[in-house]
């Protein structure tokens, strides 16, 4: 396929292509750009950072969201699943995908940000909604388009929620800099953290950081919760399971845990991998499946053909969550984060996070689905494909 700017792309759908390319050395391959999300997380972002300097930032950015650390997070994951429903009540209706969004963007908010003042959180979440919007598909990707005439137009409305919310970034920044607390969340352990020869991150390369990680965390998680929560609601004995589960979990960090939530959630990202390709830019030859690529060139796994391969998985086209519970899936069969050196560094975040908010929403709410004819399809939108339409459940009581 022809992508603008990147040119012809090669793409594979098979384990055997999923490991050459991404057990391929960092010396053979880098990020390809330009990348149509550069305009919304900047340059320093790690998504499009290569060789040394994407080492670098990685080992400054990965020690917050490791596994041991979750038991920080998922508090304030249902804190904020909660704020969400709380008014709801029987014969209401949850807007699955407009809670989705409210919910993750808070997440991230509160848990990456560390800002907990109700009032300057809905500033946070008002310059990060108007700027992710303003992040058209066409203004992405076609560069031309990218001119501010006279202030005004699209991308001069792009610029200038960036620019709103490196405000809000940097008052935050200062504020932990100067009190010499910088706390247990995300920011504060960036903050306190050094690359192996000690240094630490600038301001500028910070605030793409955080960008990037309310760009792709955001959109990802919410796509992901929405679909999550359609499904279980599709079938009645997933929807079963998962309450019999949750019963024996009293607190979020036990909901976190659950093994066929989890399995449902696996399943989800296999069926609807948020970010469907993965790509990477030859600096060197590389024989891909047994195909012989050259250095410049860009080669990628195809993630929905990866994981409907009717070769790797047994009735692809059924949602099965129970197919988790077994032998785990080889990294090549099933990578809906990726893989290699370039894994998302938020993978057991985002799991956390979706099984808490999953959980949270189904402890406290009965709901069903009255959904007929066929489910809604994924369509691209921004930096991940979404349902084509919203998912309604009915509220019937609250637990």
């Amino acid at each position: 396929m022809r992508f603008p700017g990147l040119g012809e792309v090669l793409f594979f759908a098979t384990a055997e292509g999923a490991r050459d390319i991404l057990t391929a050395p960092s010396a053979q391959c880098r990020a390809p750009l330009p990348n149509p999300i550069e305009p919304v997380v900047g340059p320093n972002s790690l998504i499009l950072l290569s060789g040394e300097a994407h080492r670098r930032a990685r080992s400054v950015l990965t020690p917050p969201f490791r596994g041991e650390l979750m038991r920080h997070y998922v508090d304030l994951i249902a804190e904020a699943a909660c704020d969400q429903i709380a008014t709801l009540g029987p014969g209401d209706r949850l807007l699955v995908g407009e809670a989705a969004q409210n919910i993750t963007l808070d997440v991230v908010i509160r848990v990456v940000f560390g800002v907990t003042d109700r009032a300057r959180r809905s500033e946070y979440s008002r310059v990060t909604t108007q700027l992710l919007r303003s992040g058209s598909a066409m203004l992405m990707l076609v560069p031309w388009l990218r001119r501010d005439v006279a202030g005004r137009g699209p991308w001069a409305r792009l610029v200038a929620f960036r620019a709103q919310l490196d405000r809000l970034l940097s008052e935050q920044i200062d504020e932990r800099r100067g009190s010499g607390e910088h706390g247990s969340d995300v920011l504060g352990l960036i903050l306190d953290a050094t690359d192996d020869e000690g240094n630490v991150l600038g301001d500028d390369v910070l605030r793409d950081q955080l960008r990037t990680m309310l760009a792709a965390g955001h959109e990802t998680s919410s796509t992901s919760l929405a679909w999550a929560l359609h499904h279980i609601h599709r079938d009645d004995g997933i929807r079963v399971r998962v309450i019999d589960e949750l019963a024996s979990a009293a607190t979020p960090a036990d909901i976190a845990t659950l093994p066929y939530l989890g399995a449902v959630i696996q399943e989800t990202l296999r069926v609807h991998p948020t970010v469907p390709i993965v790509l990477r830019r030859l600096t060197a030859p590389l024989t891909v499946a047994g195909v012989a690529c050259s250095a410049g060139d860009v080669v990628g796994i195809a993630l929905p053909a990866l994981h409907f391969n009717p070769d790797i998985w047994t009735d692809p086209t059924a949602f099965n969550p129970e197919r988790f519970l077994g032998p785990k899936p080889s990294p090549f069969q099933y990578a809906p984060f990726g893989g290699g050196y370039r894994r998302c560094i938020g993978a057991t975040f985002a799991h956390s996070e979706l099984a808490v908010s999953i959980g949270t929403i189904m402890k406290t709410l009965d709901l069903r689905s009255h959904e007929q004819g066929k489910p809604p399809r994924a369509v691209p939108r921004g930096i991940a494909t979404k349902p084509s339409r919203e998912i309604a459940l009915e509220v019937i009581a609250r637990r």
